[in-house]
Parts: structure tokens; sequence; C-alpha cells
């Protein structure tokens, strides 16, 4: 590996952190399986289906495809990163698989995707020994999922649009509603009926709402909001779908 290509913690290590032997192998498994295993805890303490052996295990996986990539390339006069390609192809096809959309049309998942396609892509840095790209990289992933989920929060309940599973007792009562919206300073963009609760004697719906008057921009967060409109009698149950 050239000098000015060489990673700089595997260069406080030693030659042979840089060189692919034993050693090397089962430091970077060893240490796929720390990071991988914190970000799985971060994902099951918020109760997601795929947790910490979900995430271990692409880790692994794509750890030892960029291993079994490398040693085939010293092996080989020639050849391609194929192994580590296909165990991300196959990666992306399983976390798009694993995206669902619940009963209130809400989007679930998604997160949790995506965290494990970038362990993927972390397993692979580890791999090829990438250890400073990969720490790095990892203490942005952790921020991603663990500490900006608050700021991003902080501004969808400020921001000017906003969208509501709504429960009515009654058809009927939809343009009490629509009537109440428009009095309140607000206006409907969108209003989908869910098929999911037919049966259920309820009339429910997925409403898509926008802020237009400029005291309730200034004054009132989207919980307030739904507290407000929480209090009519006729509402059966109304929550901010997120």
């Amino acid at each position: 590996m050239p000098a000015q290509l060489i990673d700089p913690i595997a260069r406080l290590l030693g030659s042979w952190a840089i060189e692919l032997n034993i050693y090397t192998v089962i430091l970077r498994l060893i240490l796929a399986l720390i990071l991988s295993a914190v970000l799985g805890c971060e994902r099951s303490s918020k109760r997601h289906a795929a947790g910490l052996r979900t995430f271990m295990v692409v880790a692994l996986a794509t750890t030892l495809s960029m291993l079994l990539d490398l040693y085939l390339l010293q092996s080989a006069t020639m050849g391609f990163y194929l192994i580590s390609a296909a165990s991300i192809i196959g990666l992306a096809i399983i976390t798009v698989n694993s995206i669902l959309y619940s009963s209130r049309n809400q989007i679930k998942g998604l997160t949790t995707s995506v965290g494990l396609w970038a362990c993927g892509i972390l397993g692979l840095c580890i791999g090829a020994g990438f250890y400073t790209i990969t720490l790095a990289a990892f203490a942005a992933l952790m921020c991603s999922l663990s500490v900006f989920p608050k700021f991003e929060r902080y501004l969808k309940n400020r921001s000017n649009h906003f969208e509501i599973h709504l429960e009515l007792k009654n058809i009927a009562y939809l343009k009490n509603f629509v009537t109440t919206i428009r009095e309140l300073g607000m206006r409907i963009d969108d209003i989908e009926s869910n098929a999911a609760y037919q049966n259920s004697g309820l009339s429910v719906y997925s409403i898509a709402i926008s802020i237009s008057s400029k005291e309730l921009k200034k004054y009132k967060t989207h919980s307030q909001i739904i507290e407000a409109l929480r209090s009519l009698d006729y509402i059966y149950h109304i929550e901010e779908m997120t």
C-alpha cells in the first residue's frame, strides 16, 4: 500500500495492522462486532425490529466479504471487488424490502433500513483496514441515529405542514372537522380515507394540513394544535403522523 494511503491508526499500530494476516483479520472482525453492537443497541433501545444481532451479522458479513476480496486480489494476478459489491447489493435489496407501511399509512423502518445499509458500508471500511475513516463514520452515524432525531422532531413540530391520523365517530362529522380547521387558520391539503379501518365503525382518515395563520405559526406547535383538536367530542382519536 502506498505510504500516502496508509491509515493513520494502522500506522500507529504497526506494519502488522496494514498487511493482511491472521492478526488483522481478528482485529477487523472484533472491531466490526463492537461498532455494530453499539449501533444495534441504539436501534433495539427504540424497539426496532432490526436490532443488536441484525446489525452485528450485517457488519460481519460485509467485513468478511471485503477481507475475502482483498485475499483474492493478493492471491491472483488480476481481480475485482465482486464479493463486497455483491454483499452491498444484497443488503440494499434486504433493507428496501424491510420498509413497511403501517395501517395508518405511515412508513415504518426507513431509518433502521438505511442504518443497516450504512453499517454494511462500515463493515467494508473495516475489512479494507480504513480504521480512522471507520471510526469517524461510526461517530457521525451514531450522532445521526441518536442525537439528531431530537433536533428533527423540534423542526417538524415547528413546521407549517404536518399530517395527522384522524378517527371520527361518524363520517358525518368530517364536515364539522374541516370547518373547525379553517376557523383555526389552517387549510387541508389532502384527505385520504384509510381502508384498513373500514369495518371498525369509525371513519378514519390521513390528513395533510398547512398552517396559514401568522399567529398560529408564531405561537402554536403541532402538539398544542392536536391537543386542542382532541377536545372535540366527535373525535375518537387523533395523532400526528411521523
